[in-house]
């Protein structure tokens, strides 16, 4: 394929396409730099909300937690409430958004991320989001774990957490891929992702890292420059199914990508990631697999960002980098988190 010529390719999980134009990638530059954050964090900080034995806006003074910690979102962006019914018609339509938000701590630290995390730390929180979701998933349907790390992806509080929003209704990219790997395993009797994950094995050229239970890879449709794909390598649904060593495992897999994603660039990588687990009411499941989505922001270092604008926002998503160079990039960073190196 030329390196001239651009392409498209389409996403079988939600039916969207991507632009890929890697005739661009060696453009100048002259847009917006982010600004990096200066100084180390300490490893207490009487001004967090988050950490050990501070006071939250709501009045309550947060335990000294040793491990995870999780709390009711105070400002939490679904409630218990049922609203006003109002009349639907065909073009104004509403309903009610039944839930609740949580908080989850990753661990007493203000100033280590998930990469930075010793291994009991990290299976605590892969714990965690399996009891979280065991909780929810008995009161909601669709149950969204996910981490928004660092300011550039909008987090306003550096201590490393991640949140918990469950729901009744089925959140648009639930509903999106529970169709169409429904649709996909009536066609083929097999899991759409199951079958992804051992092509993409095989293939190896957008494979990122590899265990017994799991495989990372930057999927063939990505839309984000350094976007990876989570799944698991087995019949496993949703987090209710996950055994103690595929969780264990999974803490080995979380461990290495966020170490690779920090090495990139030599800084604190941001990202947003979320868990997609089957939604909990579903009378079959052998169409779903359970996985998540990591996407990065960062495009050529620490302080250039991808944008999504104009034609991004109007037709469809776009890239320069192709997945299979992202790829690589990712395979060939080192396994030693970069602040742990010995020059």
């Amino acid at each position: 394929m030329s390196s001239h010529s651009a392409f498209r390719r389409r996403n079988p999980l939600t039916g969207e396409w991507v632009l890929v134009s890697p005739h661009r990638n060696n453009r100048p530059w002259s847009g917006a730099v982010e600004e990096l954050p200066v100084g180390k964090l300490p490893s207490h900080d009487p001004n967090c909300p988050l950490c050990p034995g501070n006071t939250r806006a709501n009045g309550e003074s947060n335990p000294e937690y040793p491990t995870t910690f999780v709390f009711d979102n105070d400002f939490a962006a679904l409630t218990r409430n049922q609203s006003a019914e109002t009349p639907n018609t065909d073009l104004f339509t509403q309903e009610s958004a039944v839930g609740l938000a949580r908080v989850i701590c990753f661990a007493p630290d203000h100033n280590r991320s998930l990469p930075q995390l010793e291994p009991a730390e990290m299976f605590a929180v892969v714990d965690t989001w399996r009891d979280q979701y065991q909780q929810l998933s008995e009161q909601f349907n669709c149950v969204h774990i996910f981490e928004n790390k660092g300011e550039i992806m909008g987090c306003s509080q550096p201590h490393p957490h991640g949140q918990v929003w469950a729901h009744q209704h089925y959140s648009t990219e639930i509903e999106r891929e529970n169709r169409h790997q429904s649709e996909y395993f009536e066609q083929h009797n097999e899991a759409m992702l199951l079958e992804y994950a051992e092509r993409e094995i095989e293939a190896r050229e957008r494979l990122v890292a590899l265990n017994n239970d799991w495989v990372v890879v930057v999927p063939y449709w990505a839309k984000w420059p350094f976007e990876t794909l989570l799944i698991c390598r087995h019949a496993v649904a949703d987090f209710n199914d996950l055994k103690d060593e595929q969780a264990q495992s999974l803490a080995e897999i979380v461990s290495l990508l966020t170490t690779k994603y920090d090495n990139v660039f030599n800084c604190s990588f941001p990202y947003s990631m979320g868990w997609h687990n089957a939604p909990s009411d579903l009378v079959e499941k052998r169409h779903w697999v359970l996985h998540a989505h990591f996407y990065p922001p960062l495009l050529r270092s620490a302080s250039v960002k991808k944008h999504m604008v104009g034609y991004e926002m109007l037709a469809e998503s776009q890239r320069d980098l192709t997945p299979e160079l992202a790829a690589d990039i990712l395979r060939q960073c080192s396994e030693v988190h970069y602040l742990e190196r010995k020059e």
